[in-house]
């Protein structure tokens, strides 16, 4: 296995992609690159559940993925879902076929995070000065931001992609000017929401980075209607030649492959709008997208900057959080961790890492107020955007939140399809533990922590003369073991 290769691959509603990296001198270079065009998102029915024949084009092609990964350490690998497995109702039944198929964990990412891993990956490929917008059309969303170097300072995903317009408003492959203005004006209302910031932040240049403003930049030049990039000139002068046609199979412009002609018109009147709303000038091609920035975050990772340190960060500065006994949550709970991990087999990555920032963060709650905390720290974390976080781990975070103190409904526990369960409710138990134990405050309190293991059994073993000092600690350990008991989880303590 060749431990100096990474992969990213992006499941997008319209084609799948992976690009293979190999880390030279702290850098990733690019070795390989593959690309499935499976239309994951065509024929969702009104259930919004995707077709048969589409989940069997996805996985097909995850099938041969699954060949060029094989040599890849898993944890080097990262598999990002997006527009449609976000929205599809049988997106889990894919995403557990996919993940069997793989050997590894789908991560489903929402549409602020798609975005920053986009806006990442076109920064680390360009050279950008100034502020500049960056706009992905995608076969389901479109992804629009404004950053300045390495930085996103605004970040949107719009529900407006090549493959559902091409559905919407050209079904059959019809073109007329109704279908088109239709297309154009449901565009603009999709924009209305985010034009005022948009505006009022500015940009000096503008950069697309899909395969569908590629197709578009590569008309408008082989059919000489522009001299280099994207401009609203252009784009009027190629609608008025789409609509000399009646059919989306009559087009045949130079530089317009067969894969992408189907929704080629769609994508041209989802630039239109972006041209006109925002408005844009000019636009060129950027190499960089999603899947670059998937891969870039391993180099940040490395580098340890990782962007989800710095969004807890910011939460626990945003909240006013208690930041020393944050710290000593903290402590304790990765010291249990690594006590435990051998024995309960407990992986570093994510669950870790996961667990440090749940400690940190447990009691974001307070916001609200006391009552309930554990509850309203689990619904900010579940209902912020937490940049550098996919679905998954982000419930994982919240859920280690929800359950760090009181009784244990575990009816309550959420699906958490990539997390293996009895992992999640070891974790929540350490971080239980190191919260009861901290009850009071106070730094240096706790002597070191001693536990023996058996099976799912725990026993801690406690200073007699410190539990003589502490029972008002005790009794707050004494109840924790009972809630423990209730779930037929043992928790003892042995005095020494």
């Amino acid at each position: 296995m060749d431990t100096s290769l990474y992969a990213a691959v992006d499941l997008g509603s319209n084609s799948f992609h992976m690009v293979i990296a190999r880390l030279t001198d702290g850098r990733m270079q690019i070795i390989d690159r593959l690309k499935e065009r499976v239309r994951l998102a065509e024929g969702m029915d009104e259930q919004r559940n995707m077709s048969a024949e589409a989940m069997a084009r996805g996985l097909d092609c995850l099938a041969l993925f699954a060949e060029r990964l094989s040599n890849i350490r898993p944890d080097q690998i990262r598999i990002a879902g997006t527009y449609t497995l976000r929205r599809a109702s049988n997106a889990r039944e894919f995403v557990a076929k996919a993940a069997s198929l793989l050997r590894h964990p789908v991560e489903v990412i929402s549409g602020q995070e798609e975005a920053r891993l986009i806006y990442q990956g076109v920064a680390h490929t360009q050279h950008l000065e100034g502020q500049v917008l960056v706009v992905d059309i995608g076969g389901g969303s479109t992804e629009i931001i404004i950053g300045e170097g390495f930085t996103p300072l605004a970040l949107t995903s719009r529900k407006m992609g090549c493959v559902s317009f091409t559905q919407l408003f050209f079904p059959g492959g019809k073109i007329g000017k109704t279908q088109l203005d239709t297309a154009i004006l449901a565009a603009h209302h999709q924009l209305d929401p985010v034009l005022a910031q948009y505006k009022h932040l500015g940009w000096q240049s503008c950069l697309g980075s899909s395969g569908s403003i590629r197709t578009v930049h590569d008309v408008l030049v082989q059919e000489a209607l522009t001299e280099g990039g994207i401009t609203r000139e252009a784009l009027a002068r190629l609608a008025e030649l789409i609509l000399s046609h009646k059919k989306v199979s009559a087009l045949k412009f130079n530089g317009l492959p067969a894969e992408r002609q189907e929704v080629f018109v769609a994508a041209v009147a989802i630039l239109i709008a972006l041209f006109e709303a925002l408005p844009i000038e000019r636009m060129d091609y950027s190499d960089g997208a999603l899947r670059e920035g998937l891969l870039y975050e391993f180099e940040e990772r490395l580098q340890h900057h990782d962007i989800r340190e710095r969004t807890a960060l910011a939460l626990a500065s945003h909240y006013r959080i208690d930041g020393r006994q944050s710290a000593r949550v903290e402590e304790s709970a990765l010291a249990l961790f690594d006590l435990l991990a051998d024995e309960w087999q407990l992986e570093a990555e994510p669950y870790r890492a996961i667990l440090r920032w749940a400690a940190q963060l447990h009691e974001i709650g307070l916001a609200i107020n006391y009552g309930g905390i554990h509850r309203h720290s689990a619904y900010i974390l579940a209902n912020t955007d937490l940049p550098g976080f996919n679905q998954d781990d982000q419930t994982l975070l919240a859920t280690l939140a929800r359950f760090h103190r009181k009784a244990l409904k575990l009816a309550e526990l959420p699906a958490l399809p990539n997390h293996d369960e009895q992992t999640v409710l070891r974790c929540i138990r350490i971080l239980r533990l190191a919260v009861a134990a901290n009850h009071r405050r106070i730094d240096g309190l706790l002597p070191p922590w001693q536990v023996a293991v058996k099976d799912d059994g725990l026993t801690l073993a406690l200073p007699a003369a410190w539990c003589d000092a502490n029972h008002l600690l005790m009794q707050n350990l004494e109840k924790e073991q009972t809630y423990c008991a209730e779930q037929g989880w043992q928790l003892d303590f042995q005095l020494t």
